[in-house]
């Protein structure tokens, strides 16, 4: 299907509504720390390719870094990241600028990060991070060793050899978690907290980013070139960033945190949760198409089949959400953590304290290792082992998962 569709105008008019990022008062007012933290500094980005990833590297060159390392296993990304900034008059790129397909729980990792030496900057945005991931036990498992032994490993290899500042990209699914990818974010958060007095750490917790690699509005796009209906949950709400102040997001809260501090953007709940649906009905819009409305996914499918292609209507099936792991919104942090609201024009931090020390880490990590070695492990007892570690955890648990959708 042909259409014209200018992806950043679109997201700033229709789904942040912001004209200039949302970040843009924080940067000026700390453009001088940020400097002095980056220029003439070695950067390592692991999950570099994907779209955060990519955004935080977008952000910090600025600033002048002078090396770069960007680690993701997907070969593919890699190469477009690359060709991309290679190809933007924009950017002004160091002399050493490398990029590596690895896997960040290899042994060959382990052998780059202690062959690099010291690394000012150390990022990692490589995780498990749908929702849809859950739906059975092996996939859970991947999950729960990527978003968590891997990490906990990898600050274990960073202890040798310090960083000057440790980020890692949580989510906003891990504030009072319901699904699995939010318990285990949540997982790691805690094990990031007790490495706190050892080297400066800390994470954030995000929006939705608006059209990223993999995410719902970016299907959209490819349905559309596929001529496939739009498909979308009616009642759920998210908040949402655009792709570059993910990267701002994730710089600031790298750059600026004290030691265990976690960082969330500042939203207003009453004007800037949205629908996937109001999405879906905005992008059609813009591009000329009115949605038509269908009662199943057979209908719209049908409907699709037999698309018209001067047709000014476009196949949509809406419906009320019935898969495992989903809230009706999200948020950002708890009642019983300890924000502020005050330190930044557009950023909020929760202080934590040192809740597991190293030594529990290590602990629970062998504890939660041999639990899951268990043979024919259910999802339910893994949720239930899960929920030992992660207190606030409370499975929805509906039968259904994500890949049961259209």
């Amino acid at each position: 299907m042909n259409y014209n569709l200018n992806l950043h105008d679109f997201i700033a008019d229709k789904v942040t509504k912001r004209k200039e990022s949302l970040f843009k008062k924080d940067l000026e007012s700390n453009s001088t720390q940020l400097a002095q933290a980056i220029e003439g500094k070695s950067i390592l980005v692991i999950g570099g390719a994907g779209t955060i990833g990519s955004s935080f590297l977008k952000a910090t060159l600025p600033y002048k870094p002078s090396k770069i390392i960007v680690v993701d296993h997907n070969e593919n990304g890699l190469a477009e990241l690359i060709r991309d900034l290679r190809s933007n008059p924009d950017y002004q790129l160091p002399e050493d600028l490398r990029t590596y397909p690895i896997d960040f729980g290899s042994e060959v990792f382990a052998e780059l990060l202690s062959n690099e030496g010291k690394i000012n900057i150390v990022a990692n945005f490589a995780a498990h991070k749908h929702v849809r991931s859950e739906k059975d036990i092996f996939s859970i498992k991947a999950m729960l060793k990527n978003n968590v032994f891997n990490s906990y490993r990898l600050l274990q290899l960073l202890s040798t050899n310090s960083p000057d500042h440790f980020f890692a990209v949580s989510t906003d699914k891990a504030a009072n978690p319901v699904n699995v990818m939010g318990a285990t974010k949540k997982l790691m958060e805690q094990i990031i907290l007790a490495f706190q007095n050892t080297f400066k750490v800390s994470t954030a917790r995000f929006a939705n980013v608006a059209f990223s690699n993999g995410s719902l509005p970016q299907a959209y796009l490819k349905r559309m070139d596929k001529g496939q209906p739009l498909s979308a949950p009616m009642d759920i709400k998210r908040y949402f960033i655009s792709p570059t102040e993910s990267g701002q997001l994730c710089l600031l809260a790298c750059v600026l945190s004290e030691s265990g501090n976690i960082f969330f953007p500042q939203l207003d709940m009453s004007k800037e949760l949205k629908t996937f649906t109001s999405i879906a009905e905005d992008l059609l819009a813009h591009l000329g198409y009115e949605p038509d409305y269908s009662d199943s996914e057979d209908e719209a499918k049908k409907k699709s089949k037999n698309l018209d292609p001067n047709t000014k209507k476009y196949p949509v099936y809406f419906f009320a959400s019935n898969t495992s792991g989903e809230k009706s919104f999200e948020e950002f942090y708890t009642t019983k953590e300890n924000y502020n609201l005050e330190l930044f024009n557009s950023l909020g931090v929760i202080n934590t304290s040192n809740e597991w020390t190293l030594e529990k880490i290590n602990q629970e990590m062998d504890e939660l290792k041999s639990q899951l070695s268990e043979k024919n492990l259910s999802k339910e007892k893994f949720i239930s082992i899960l929920s030992h570690y992660v207190t606030s955890f409370q499975h929805i648990e509906k039968g259904k998962n994500l890949d049961q959708s259209m």
